[in-house]
């Protein structure tokens, strides 16, 4: 009876060791976000590669209490402009039209609208299918990633009329 337990709590033991190798995580990359001119947005964004799937978290402070913000990955990793313009448009290599994450045609970098809670900070994680982080086409490492002052209405090309840039970041291996 002890050898067929032993047995058992040993194929057990594989049998979740083997589980957690299919939730490993691939390549990630980090955005430390610093405010642009005149600006107090800022916070760190991190983005793991899983399979097709990348998941994207992090916290922003700084924001407008209770309002939502445009969020984007932008096709210049560059933030040296002091208004975050120098990122230029947005990532978009597959020429899609600019629309909402997860929901039809949209750029690469369209990602979801950020909420700030009543203390102007946003907490989040999601995640995308659009993105990737270290490989092919889509992939985001070395791009701008901006948060803008007002929501994302989705619509409105190429940009969404989200308003200024609030923060800048290069998005950076990890």
């Amino acid at each position: 009876m002890k050898i067929r337990f032993a047995f058992v709590l040993s194929s057990l033991a594989a049998l979740t060791l083997a589980g957690c190798a299919a939730y490993t995580s691939g390549p990630s990359a980090t955005a430390q976000l610093e405010p642009t001119r005149g600006n107090t947005a800022a916070g760190t964004v991190t983005f793991v590669q899983s399979g097709e799937l990348v998941k994207v978290s992090g916290s922003i402070r700084g924001l407008k209490p209770g309002a939502e913000h445009g969020f984007h990955v932008h096709e210049k990793g560059d933030c040296s402009s002091g208004d975050g313009m120098s990122t230029g448009g947005h990532f978009n290599p597959g020429g899609k039209p600019h629309g909402s994450h997860g929901a039809g045609e949209h750029h690469t970098g369209d990602l979801p609208s950020l909420k700030a809670d009543a203390n102007g900070v946003a907490s989040f994680q999601f995640e995308s299918r659009t993105i990737r982080v270290g490989s092919g086409a889509n992939d985001i490492v070395g791009k701008g990633l901006i948060v803008h002052r007002d929501p994302d209405d989705y619509k409105t090309q190429p940009t969404g009329n989200a308003g200024p840039r609030l923060a800048c970041a290069v998005i950076a291996p990890k």
